[in-house]
């Protein structure tokens, strides 16, 4: 790396900023360049002429646009890890400049952790499963809408105790109101419902394409074998996670998906919290909603057995001995006074194992 010119990149939408820290050299050189590709490409061109050239940028909201551009032309690029750059508390002063300049240096010490890159069908069929999350969350704010309307209207749903199921249906459209403004309020909230419902069905229909489809066949076909795990969970897993066998012990998946806890400790004190809540989101969601069918005791009904039919015969067992292990350390942790919610996030992090040791032995 010594002998290796680095370029960091500080991309916005309509500017890049370039620091490059040539060999020999301590304090990087910056320039402005548009954030145009085929100009980025052209300005990497002239420092390879020079020597050999490596590229860094900090992942945000610009993507991975840049990164497949260089790697296509034959230059490498990593994308780094926004959180787990090093920051100096006694700086007040933030810049593109200074951004620049400072990740070209600690570039070349090896101070930064690269992400992986998803490839551009992982990427997509991820972008397609967050829009159907994103749908789910308006579902819930349009049904809460309709239903506070009811309640100030002083109408509540009586004859069975689950709500939007064919008897709420039929309530609701047998609905009169005396005024015009609320029978148009009325129609609006429940027309948002309706069409909420049916966006998330073209989201299932759509995805269910992908389930059958590489990379995701093989990790869909394992993660299908678990107790809560659908077909849509385990394609946002296989979407998200990408490739398990890059992290080496299941701890690593473990605290990649935030679901260790947080610990400060210093001399004989040990202390620790929360769970840290870092990395991946969307893919600890599924796991902590997934720990959730642990409560029960363990079972085969016909929907799961279906699920692992044709799937590898050490895969279901180690999903069954999961069932044991998941489902008995929840009861023991309810038992010993602990919140449900503490016990299966407990569980999720052990589910995280299973997963892990599912995609990569």
């Amino acid at each position: 790396m010594q002998s290796t010119t680095v370029v960091a990149f500080d991309q916005h939408a309509e500017t890049v900023v370039a620091g490059v820290l040539v060999p020999g050299e301590t304090v990087a050189a910056v320039h402005s360049l548009s954030s145009d590709l085929p100009t980025i490409g052209r300005f990497l061109a002239s420092l390879q002429r020079r020597g050999a050239v490596q590229c860094c940028y900090e992942a945000g909201p610009c993507g991975f646009g840049l990164q497949r551009y260089l790697e296509s032309r034959g230059m490498a690029c990593d994308v780094i890890a926004p959180s787990l750059i090093p920051r100096r508390s006694g700086v007040r002063i933030k810049t593109d400049r200074r951004d620049a300049r400072q990740l070209a240096v600690l570039y070349r010490a090896g101070a930064l952790t690269a992400i992986r890159v998803p490839s551009a069908l992982e990427e997509a069929v991820r972008d397609l499963l967050r829009a159907r999350e994103d749908a789910c969350e308006d579902l819930v704010r349009a049904r809460h809408r309709l239903t506070k309307f009811l309640l100030r209207q002083d109408r509540r749903f009586t004859a069975a105790s689950r709500p939007w199921g064919t008897k709420h249906r039929e309530w609701l459209r047998a609905q009169r109101w005396p005024l015009l403004p609320l029978t148009q309020t009325f129609a609006s909230y429940l027309r948002t419902v309706e069409e909420g419902e049916a966006r998330i069905g073209a989201f299932d229909h759509d995805l269910r394409e992908y389930l059958t489809t590489p990379p995701f066949a093989e990790s869909v076909r394992r993660l299908r074998c678990f107790k809560g795990i659908g077909d849509l969970t385990a394609l946002t897993i296989a979407a998200e996670l990408g490739d398990a066998r890059r992290f080496a012990t299941a701890p690593q998946l473990m605290a990649f998906v935030g679901l260790v806890p947080s610990e400060h400790s210093s001399g004989g004190h040990r202390g620790r919290g929360a769970i840290t809540k870092t990395g991946n989101a969307h893919l600890r969601r599924v796991l902590i909603e997934a720990a959730w069918h642990y409560r029960h005791y363990p079972s085969v009904g016909a929907p799961l057995l279906a699920r692992q039919r044709g799937a590898p015969p050490a895969v279901v067992q180690r999903a069954w001995a999961a069932q044991h292990r998941l489902s008995r350390r929840y009861r023991r942790m309810v038992a010993r006074g602990r919140p449900s919610s503490v016990a299966v996030t407990a569980v999720a992090r052990e589910l995280t194992g299973f997963v892990w040791a599912a995609l990569t032995q």
